[in-house]
């Protein structure tokens, strides 16, 4: 007969193997809840399967750590300079991966320690701010900022006419690039510009094209979220 109070006991004192189990399980399915909702919030174009595990699998590492600890301090020293014989070379780009890695973290170590209340009470919270951020348009700029690139024969250049064309569509343009192709017989226009309607961008090509000889022309817009 198992004891469910001794199961579900908590603090470091010495534990058993159903608690290990318990305490595993817990750690999986905690870090399986963080897993989702970064797929599911997940806005970026670089989204790979393998940080999606590792955020299932960091919370079942740590909870291995932290037992295997419990509360001896030579434990712990040991398997501190155990651990910085290893060196992590993997870079996080997006700092809000960086967080969920903590958060997948943090879990496991809360349960490790076995306070269990605090790690999925915990988990639940940070998965609901994460899902409010997610939905919510906090930190979102809708300025729809873009890059304007295009190329005129030197002797059809006529910068009034160019301004004529973008300034319609456009609440802010300037030129921040501009460059001789082919031996100086054709100069390379680069605008920076941020379009009054973010579906227009159709519209400000078409009109480009109407100036003659222009090629090359290309507009890279960005998201909401800043990235092309």
């Amino acid at each position: 007969m198992i004891d469910l109070q001794a199961l579900f006991s908590t603090g470091l004192s010495p534990v058993s193997a159903e608690q290990v189990a318990l305490a595993l399980l817990l750690a999986f399915v905690l870090g399986k809840v963080i897993a989702v909702v970064y797929e599911w919030t997940y806005e970026g174009l670089s989204f790979t399967r393998s940080f999606a595990q590792s955020l299932v699998l960091s919370p079942l590492v740590a909870t291995i750590l932290m037992l295997a600890i419990g509360d001896n301090l030579a434990r712990g020293l040991g398997i501190l300079g155990t651990m910085a014989l290893v060196r992590f070379r993997t870079n996080v780009r997006d700092v809000r991966d960086m967080v969920f890695v903590f958060a997948a973290l943090a879990t496991g170590v809360a349960v490790g320690v076995r306070a269990w209340p605090v790690a999925t009470v915990g988990c639940l919270a940070f998965c609901a701010a994460a899902f409010a951020l997610g939905w919510a348009p906090f930190g979102s700029r809708q300025h729809f900022d873009g890059v304007l690139r295009f190329w005129l024969p030197r002797e059809s250049v006529d910068a009034e006419r160019i301004k004529a064309l973008i300034e319609p569509h456009c609440r802010r343009f300037v030129l921040v690039a501009l460059r001789d192709l082919a031996q100086g017989e054709a100069l390379e226009y680069a605008y920076q510009v941020r379009l009054r309607d973010p579906h227009g961008q159709a519209r400000l090509v078409s009109d480009l094209e109407q100036l003659p000889g222009i090629g090359g022309l290309t507009l890279l817009l960005q998201d909401a979220q800043g990235q092309p």
